[in-house]
């Protein structure tokens, strides 16, 4: 696992999207794996920033869904499908038919959780699944305790993460849905690269348990240790936990630039 520690958000930010687009030049048609919440906001803006000036050409990719909530319309505003369309898709000029994602609102949630998985296989695999992480250490809506080779697959979030997500609903966790469709950590490692986004103090604990901990479903990211290409990106803040920092900085400052992450 490669760790990078960047100055703050806007920096981590630029590097995975300079990391997409270097992926994009290589393979046009490439996959895409998308998060939501406020940390990966920066690598959107940074890529669709690069799309406007015709530093790469993101008309053929595809954009995947990581998870979405279970009954929620997805008209509503705060459905991943329509997040996602709103920060991700529209400022980065692609269409709905590009689009994958496991349907939430499906009488059989279990049978549609099937179907994505068999759709994402079908496209090829993600090329680049970008992560972010939980206080708790959960990766898409893998809550601590999910199964490392668990498939995409319905979950009940725990009460943390509805009030970590009650934000995005005016501040009532009552709003918060209590089920989401997630892909599972199994379905997560299969992309070709893993890139977790984490910012902030708040998350400290959770990387140096990914990182530097046991490997244990307790903590859902420290998966990421399975991984043949998976990278780290953190800032001061979600760094500020970490044993090995010094070697971690000292490690990246020393790698070719052209290697990329």
């Amino acid at each position: 696992m490669e760790v990078v520690i960047v100055a703050d958000a806007k920096a981590g930010g630029e590097l995975i999207a300079e990391s997409m687009a270097q992926l994009l030049r290589r393979k046009p048609d490439a996959v895409l794996g998308v998060a939501t919440g406020s940390t990966p906001l920066p690598v959107y803006r940074s890529l669709a920033a690069r799309v406007r000036s015709g530093a790469v050409d993101i008309s053929r990719a595809r954009i995947a869904q990581l998870d979405e909530y279970v009954g929620l319309p997805a008209e509503h505003p705060e459905s991943y499908r329509s997040v996602l369309r709103r920060e991700v898709l529209e400022p980065l000029g692609i269409g709905m038919d590009a689009f994958m994602g496991p349907d939430g609102t499906a009488d059989d949630v279990q049978g549609a959780s099937e179907t994505y998985d068999r759709e994402l296989a079908e496209a090829g695999g993600v090329d680049l699944q970008l992560l972010g992480i939980g206080t708790d250490g959960h990766i898409g809506f893998n809550e601590p305790c999910s199964s490392l080779s668990s498939r995409t697959r319905i979950k009940t979030l725990t009460e943390q993460t509805r009030v970590d997500n009650a934000r995005f609903f005016d501040g009532d966790i009552d709003q918060v849905p209590h089920h989401v469709i997630t892909q599972g950590i199994g379905t997560i490692l299969e992309a070709r690269h893993l890139v977790l986004l984490a910012t902030g103090e708040g998350k400290a604990e959770a990387v140096a348990a990914t990182v530097e901990g046991p490997l244990a479903a307790v903590c859902p990211a420290s998966a990421l240790q399975l991984h043949a290409h998976a990278t780290v990106v953190v800032d001061e803040a979600a760094a500020s936990k970490l044993k090995h920092a010094d070697y971690f900085r000292r490690t990246f400052a020393s790698k070719p630039e052209w290697q990329g992450i």
